[in-house]
């Protein structure tokens, strides 16, 4: 997964000394015929490094702002805290992704199923490879623990899948410790993917 926003929050927190930083990011993918489908990436942003990241786009007007790309929205919590929702809907392939090699395919499996699969060779070690020196990859390590990457492909029922599926069958999910993507320790399968009953 390429998250270059990512590296900017980090490089951002190693210029200063509060490490209460959190980011939590969610990509759901719901398919919503054997053709089409909506893609939802959210983004949780805690108080502490939001305060930094808006004042790091205020001096840095060249910078890669959060949450500024076209189909973003910003909503500012009442706690300090920022979410920042994108979404994609259409056909398969007018889906946007910023994923890199991890973007995900789409297979007809026949009329009415659609298998949806995320590859993940792009996924672990991509986060820190930039952070090869200690202090940065310790910083890294304070932030980003205890959150993660959630994947989750959903639709009217999911007939099979090598994720975890929610109880009333009709998702499946991953939640991923950011920091086993950074280290590039995640025990992941080739491809992440579901099943996907349309009709």
């Amino acid at each position: 997964m390429k998250f270059s926003l990512l590296g900017k929050i980090a490089g951002v927190v190693a210029l200063t000394m509060s490490l209460a930083a959190c980011v939590d990011m969610t990509e759901e993918l719901a398919v919503t015929s054997d053709t089409t489908a909506k893609a939802t990436m959210t983004m949780v942003m805690g108080a502490d490094i939001y305060a930094m990241m808006k004042s790091a786009d205020a001096s840095d007007s060249k910078s890669e702002k959060f949450c500024a790309k076209e189909g973003e929205t910003l909503a500012e919590n009442s706690d300090g805290s920022a979410t920042c929702t994108a979404s994609s809907e259409g056909t398969f392939d007018q889906l946007k992704f910023d994923e890199g090699d991890s973007k995900p395919t789409f297979t007809p499996v026949s009329p009415g199923v659609v298998r949806v699969a995320f590859p993940t060779k792009g996924m672990a070690g991509d986060l820190g490879k930039d952070n090869s020196d200690p202090q940065t990859a310790a910083m890294m390590k304070q932030m980003f623990d205890g959150h993660f990457v959630t994947l989750r492909i959903s639709g009217k029922a999911i007939s099979d899948t090598n994720m975890t599926l929610t109880p009333d069958k009709t998702a499946a999910e991953i939640k991923i410790p950011f920091l086993d993507l950074i280290s590039g320790t995640a025990k992941l399968p080739d491809e992440l993917y579901a099943v996907v009953q349309t009709n």
